[in-house]
């Protein structure tokens, strides 16, 4: 009898202990969240905000780095989904490479959001902008810089992400308006400034003077083709534009190496990604797409985006 009350005694306290850990687990959400690469700037300015975010919410996260690497974020979804986390918040790195990840967590029965670039497959919510018309803002700055005619080389980010496709597209659509602009070379600079710095330093060799301007996806690659052109002595005659509008952008807009970029709100992405995935979890209502508008920024209005 007293071996059977024991046992009893054991079973009801082990009951409670688990019962304890649920209810912690419940009242501090956990949210995995990964990251197409952290060594871009803009990346991780957008975590930063979640990071900001979920402390002032009280969520605790699990934050990787995906190191650009489509088929690390899907092992780190499955990873999330082992864990049991309550939702994902994914930085894709590619639209089709990376879809699988979605897949993998809707299956499981985890809301996953995408935050700032898309996927094939359809998660949970979006939370971002829409690529598209940075790229449509950022080629008719161009267009009306030149007046609708001449040579244009487009810096590409990283193959095959929803940014890279959609930046292009909405270039693209621009070119096509004005018969006047040529594209004269396009190829990835995968998003770094190193890289498309080497990238300008060739077509320079290759076309010199006939550039006469450059759309760059990303900062970090405008600024690459600053730095080439300014070396090669030319960049009075070459008009650069850009996306994303990092603080090193905004200082060179303000000096008037950079022409122009195109403003992309990571706080309000960042800090939305997190709003949705607690909505989410709590079984709140949420929008399912949440577009954050570009901005062009200019010499003459750069003031109002520097902190």
């Amino acid at each position: 009898m007293k071996r059977l009350l024991l046992l009893f005694t054991t079973i009801a306290a082990l009951t409670s202990c688990n019962q304890a850990n649920d209810d912690a687990q419940g009242d501090t959400p956990l949210i995995g969240v990964s990251m197409l690469s952290m060594q871009n700037e803009f990346i991780v300015n957008v975590s930063d905000e979640m990071e900001k975010k979920a402390e002032a919410v009280g969520a605790e996260l699990i934050m990787v780095d995906a190191e650009r690497s489509a088929l690390k974020q899907i092992e780190q979804i499955e990873s999330f989904i082992a864990q049991g986390v309550s939702a994902i918040i994914m930085n894709p790195c590619e639209v089709e490479a990376s879809s699988p990840a979605v897949t993998k967590a809707l299956a499981a029965g985890i809301p996953i959001i995408n935050v700032n670039s898309a996927t094939a497959t359809k998660p949970t919510a979006f939370v971002g902008s829409d690529d598209v018309e940075s790229g449509r803002i950022a080629m008719e700055y161009i267009a009306k810089r030149l007046g609708g005619k001449g040579n244009v080389i487009m810096i590409h980010g990283y193959m095959g992400q929803a940014a890279q496709i959609q930046r292009e597209q909405g270039a693209r659509e621009i070119l096509t308006k004005y018969p006047g602009l040529k594209l004269l070379a396009h190829q990835t600079g995968e998003w770094d400034r190193a890289k498309s710095m080497s990238l300008m330093e060739n077509w320079i060799q290759s076309y010199g003077n006939k550039v006469n301007a450059v759309f760059a996806q990303n900062d970090e690659m405008g600024m690459g083709a600053v730095k080439a052109l300014e070396a090669a002595g030319i960049k009075d005659k070459v008009v650069v534009v850009s996306i994303d509008a990092i603080p090193d952008a905004l200082r060179a807009v303000e000096k008037g190496t950079l022409d122009a970029t195109v403003f992309q709100n990571a706080a309000r992405q960042g800090s939305q990604a997190i709003e949705t995935a607690l909505k989410i979890i709590d079984k709140q209502p949420y929008e399912k797409e949440i577009l954050v508008p570009f901005q062009l920024v200019t010499k003459e209005n750069v003031a109002e985006f520097k902190k």
